[in-house]
């Protein structure tokens, strides 16, 4: 019959869970990026692919001087760390993913910034497809997130979704979360690879199309990964991440890619009873709770973008148990550093660290990745060890190479005055660019060439 012979017909393909690339049978192996056992089976219909092509072909190219490329006005949300991470607020058109450990923050996070954006811009539309209205009507309230231009919808079905944009117009639409999100045309469950896919395409369609921020929440799996398929990451303009220990009040805001700004820049806030908090003076508060004259516990000016950070490095040193491997326990540092400063200390210095446990922490849930710290650690480790505390008003900062020398780092000066601010009045700093370093007659700069130097002038005293 002709009407049977212009049905479309569904074709079978496999999809890897991991990277999004598709083949046309089943591998136990992912061809494109090595992960065993990716693979799961989609069904496509021609008719979408043909329909998808049709609307790509009433598009024509245009020659580059033609093009618009006026930049455009960034909208900032109200919340300063937010808007920080963001590069000074969000772009028209753009489509954001916030991805973070469950419990994290990411509803409570960005229900504030819809509020507070709405408050300055407009109308926004915040999609729900996880909560119903009532549940996130009792966030609103406990944020007090109360703005009459804030729309609360609850709803999972991508055409729903986009028939309500075209009718309230909003400024800003935030949907949460893509995982929960499902298009009738494919006849997978919500949350499978095609239909993560899928969605994703459509609102970011709908985004550039109508010039409309769009933030989506991402879940993320055992690994710390962006749940779905990585083409998810490759279509959004920018990823962020919301980080930190969900037993200690303070959440970290990082861009891990963003097209309109650094990826470099950070957001700290603090978990309170009326939602998340930006704190201002970061070094402050992470250094609120540091106890003078205790062993152990060194502090280091880490750059977080253009930000001056003040970090508190602990460390315990311990005899090991006989007949037992000694432990080596690293939080917020780089696990494979912290063994190379150990290993200089054990080869440069003679500190018998090579048979004793030794336990690292940055408090707060911060990460710090730099090797700027490294010095920090080293002098915190020989703190320890000898029990002998390091001056409360003296920090340090340098990378330890593996000859034991002090290699220089980027962006002292700003280190220095943030310190010179939080009342420190002594760094020990890497003799190569501390002459560099304008005068200052509120911080004492010591130049060290290597760690030995730098043992003698803390713990020489």
């Amino acid at each position: 019959m002709p009407g049977a012979a212009s049905m479309s017909k569904p074709r079978t393909a496999f999809v890897c869970e991991r990277c999004g690339v598709e083949f046309a049978q089943w591998h136990g192996r992912c061809e494109s990026c090595g992960e065993w056992h990716t693979l799961v089976e989609i069904r496509i219909s021609e008719e979408r692919h043909s329909a998808a092509r049709r609307a790509c072909a009433q598009a024509e190219p245009r020659p580059a001087g033609e093009v618009s490329s006026e930049p455009q006005p960034r909208l900032p949300t109200g919340l300063e760390e937010f808007d920080r991470v963001l590069g000074g607020g969000v772009v028209p058109g753009s489509l954001a993913l916030v991805a973070g450990d469950p419990g994290i923050g990411k509803s409570t996070l960005l229900l504030q910034a819809a509020n507070s954006f709405a408050g300055r811009h407009g109308c926004c539309l915040y999609v729900s497809g996880e909560e119903s209205l009532s549940q996130v009507a009792l966030r609103s309230r406990r944020l007090q997130a109360l703005s009459n231009e804030l729309l609360l919808f609850a709803e999972t079905e991508v055409g729903a979704i986009r028939d309500q944009v075209e009718r309230v117009s909003p400024r800003l639409m935030v949907v949460d979360s893509i995982q929960a999100m499902y298009s009738p045309d494919l006849s997978s469950l919500p949350g499978t690879v095609s239909q993560v896919r899928d969605c994703a395409a459509q609102l970011l369609r709908l985004a550039k199309d109508l010039g409309m921020p769009t933030f989506l929440v991402g879940h993320v799996t055992k690994e710390g990964v962006v749940a779905g398929p990585r083409l998810l990451e490759h279509m959004a303009d920018t990823v962020l991440s919301l980080e930190g220990d969900c037993h200690s009040g303070y959440r970290i805001l990082r861009a891990v890619k963003n097209r309109f700004g650094s990826t470099d820049e950070l957001g700290l806030f603090q978990m309170t009873g009326t939602g998340l908090e930006g704190v201002p003076d970061a070094s402050a508060a992470l250094l609120a709770e540091r106890r003078a004259g205790i062993p152990g516990s060194s502090v280091v000016p880490a750059m977080e973008g253009t930000r001056p950070l003040l970090l508190e490095i602990q460390a315990l040193v311990t005899r090991a148990s006989p007949n037992v491997t000694p432990r080596r326990s690293v939080t917020g540092l780089d696990y494979g550093r912290a063994c190379l400063v150990l290993a200089v200390l054990e080869k440069r210095v003679g500190l018998p660290v090579a048979g004793a446990d030794v336990f690292v922490n940055i408090p707060g849930g911060i990460r710090a990745e730099e090797p700027a710290t490294d010095l920090g650690l080293a002098l915190a480790v020989a703190s320890s060890l000898h029990e002998a505390p390091i001056p409360r008003d003296t920090a340090c900062v340098g990378e330890v190479g593996l000859t034991g020398e002090i290699r220089s780092v980027p962006h002292l000066d700003r280190r220095l005055m943030e310190l010179a601010r939080c009342g420190f009045r002594r760094c020990l700093a890497p003799s190569r660019g501390s002459s560099s370093v304008s005068d200052s007659e509120r911080i004492e700069v010591v130049p060290v060439e290597d760690i030995c130097e730098a043992f003698q002038a803390v713990f020489s005293a």
